[in-house]
């Protein structure tokens, strides 16, 4: 034993302590939340800034022309950003290729949800699995009632999409009063409504396929998913390869971004160093500092060559114990949250107001729209989670009632992000940009509805004071 006492490590509870112990959230789903929260917060403001220049005159036809641009990267006649031959402009490159990586963070958020988070367990998972059917089944049942026999009824399923982002950005203007588990019900809904999304965008949105470019993309696949298996823990491998694999999307009819999710299915969940190894290296390194030498530690500057190396194998190890899906998520969430759906944002909510009728917003499909986000949206989540509740498949969220539940369901109508990204794909000609602006408008005042309509509820649902201040730290 060393002479100098060291201070005693905390005990860790055991046995029948942990078992009583609250509901916790991983401090990964908080930090989850917490940028989502912030980046619906930069989401909101594009968008304000894309109608306001959109519509100022002389201005607004800059705004419009800037998004034509060239975007090449070009290796002698090979240019990446580049659709049959094509070059892609600046519009079509954050629409098809910066989307791609935001649907890759989502391809890695639901890998992580199903292992490890709110989708590992069954009974934890109904829940929102339920409600996110409803939300997706209702909206586009009352959008196509709306829209059959019109020549806008191919965008039914623009309203079927909940924004993390903006949801979760009004949540937050709440504070400490939400319940963490109406935070996580609403954050784990919206992650089994982009799934329910991509499985749209790939049914409904390709054509045209190529079957050859299609076979190559299955081979660079079927070698991500060798890689995952035998452990190959590089990110560059996955990303480079990645990258070919969207360009094969791009060019084969397959719309570009499922690559993005397909890739990120790829990428291994699990560490070098299973987490007992990494303490046991860290023990080790941390070792070599013994109790005693903490005054001569003190008075040292600089740490000496052996020391530094002690402490590089610490670094080392903290590198080796984060999974490539995770350190990936973790790296590329402050990109997309901070930067790629503003971006997304601002340049596809530019809607030119001045020369609408104000009354084509409560009519045709903008009606439609509006009604399912905020209907359609409510009536389908609060709806099918009801029904789970009461047969006792699933909880209620803890700290949470009916009312303050039912508040949540109405922000499960801000569809904001997937629904632009949908509306793109469903109006893509110029001869139907009148029914693409139209469509703007109703997700542009659908969401402000629901999240205006859904933050007053929970003002008045919500108790005075926090109910959790454990989890809400």
């Amino acid at each position: 034993m060393n002479d100098i006492d060291c201070e005693e490590a905390p005990q860790k509870p055991s046995g029948p302590e942990i078992n009583n112990m609250p509901h916790r959230v991983f401090f990964a789903a908080r930090k989850t939340i917490a940028a989502h929260a912030t980046g619906g917060n930069l989401l909101i403001l594009a968008t304000i800034l894309a109608l306001i220049v959109a519509n100022i005159p002389g201005i607004n036809q800059t705004y419009l022309n800037f998004w034509t641009q060239e975007v090449r990267l070009q290796f002698g006649n090979f240019n990446l950003f580049s659709h049959s031959g094509h070059p892609m402009d600046l519009l079509a490159f954050i629409n098809d290729a910066l989307m791609a990586v935001f649907f890759f963070t989502i391809g890695l958020e639901i890998k992580r949800e199903v292992l490890v988070g709110e989708l590992a367990s069954f009974r934890q998972a109904l829940l929102p699995i339920v409600g996110a059917c409803g939300g997706m089944i209702v909206p586009v049942i009352i959008f196509f009632a709306l829209a059959k026999g019109t020549d806008y009824a191919g965008g039914s399923a623009i309203p079927m999409a909940t924004d993390i982002a903006f949801s979760l950005g009004v949540l937050a203007m709440l504070g400490a009063r939400v319940p963490i588990a109406l935070k996580v019900f609403l954050t784990t809904l919206a992650v089994v409504d982009d799934l329910g999304g991509i499985i749209v965008i790939a049914a409904f949105y390709s054509g045209n396929l190529h079957l050859q470019l299609l076979l190559y993309a299955a081979i660079l696949l079927a070698v991500l998913y060798l890689g995952g298996m035998f452990q190959i823990q590089s990110k560059a491998f996955y990303l480079v390869i990645g990258v070919a694999v969207w360009f094969l999307f791009l060019n084969s009819g397959i719309h570009p971004t499922i690559a993005g999710v397909l890739v990120a299915f790829c990428v291994p969940a699990k560490p070098v160093y299973a987490p007992v190894k990494y303490i046991q290296k860290i023990r080790t390194a941390i070792g070599h500092f013994n109790c005693e030498d903490d005054e001569e530690l003190t008075k040292k500057s600089i740490l000496s060559p052996e020391q530094m190396n002690w402490l590089k194998e610490v670094e080392s190890s903290s590198d080796k114990v984060i999974s490539p899906l995770q350190d990936l998520e973790d790296s590329l969430t402050p990109l997309v949250n901070y930067f790629i759906v503003p971006l997304f944002a601002f340049a596809n909510a530019g809607i030119f107001l001045l020369g609408m009728d104000p009354a084509s917003i409560f009519e045709g499909v903008s009606l439609a729209i509006i009604c399912g986000l905020f209907f359609g949206k409510f009536l389908g989540i609060l709806s099918f989670s009801w029904l789970c509740i009461k047969l006792k498949l699933a909880p209620m969220p803890n700290h949470s009632n009916w009312n303050s539940f039912a508040a949540v369901c109405m922000l499960g109508g801000i569809g904001f992000t997937v629904s632009l990204f949908i509306a793109t794909l469903s109006f893509p000609n110029a001869a139907q940009a009148d029914l693409l602006n139209h469509a703007k408008l109703g997700i542009v005042v659908g969401s402000i509805i629901s999240g205006i309509a859904g933050y007053l509820w929970l003002r008045v649902a919500l108790p005075k004071e926090p109910v959790e201040t454990e989890e809400n730290e």
